[in-house]
């Protein structure tokens, strides 16, 4: 038997004001997603925003159900929509921010394990990293250079 170690590589910004221009504009593109998320039953708000390479901004965000599996989360609603209506764009970055109505939110809050399936699809589709920026409603911004980084032993179509 042997050991092996696997390591994650995040940069840390302390808030929002020290984002590059482009991730900071994502990012409150993010906040206005995460504010119209439709949450009755967890209070939980998350919004997801994407920037593709034609340009486009793509916003997503968490819709919840009474039949609790039929929900879908911000990340997976704003990439299955630019995977819908723009399948042969290239997605650059994604800006993630969530807010729980109940408690101030101040840690980075990264996409769920569902989340990071459907992003390292597109990641492995594209042969090209999407950078991840997420966050709380504020405080630090934690950025990742590829989806890897938070799922680094990806399940792909070379699996099956």
């Amino acid at each position: 038997m042997k050991k092996i170690q696997i390591q994650s590589e995040l940069d840390v910004y302390d808030d929002l004001s020290e984002l590059p221009k482009d991730a900071h504009e994502l990012m409150l593109a993010a906040f206005d997603a995460r504010d119209a998320a439709y949450a009755p039953y967890s209070q939980f708000h998350v919004g997801a925003a994407i920037l593709l390479d034609n340009g486009e901004v793509i916003k997503g965000n968490n819709q919840e159900n009474a039949a609790y599996p039929s929900g879908l989360c911000a990340e997976r609603t704003a990439i299955y929509y630019a995977g819908a209506n723009y399948p042969n764009a290239v997605i650059k970055m994604m800006a993630i921010s969530a807010k729980a109505k109940n408690k101030e939110t101040l840690t980075p809050i990264p996409p769920c394990g569902s989340c990071r399936q459907a992003i390292a699809e597109y990641e492995v589709k594209q042969k090209q990293p999407i950078e991840i920026f997420f966050m709380g409603e504020r405080g630090s911004v934690f950025k990742s250079d590829s989806l890897q980084n938070l799922l680094p032993l990806l399940f792909t179509q070379e699996y099956l």
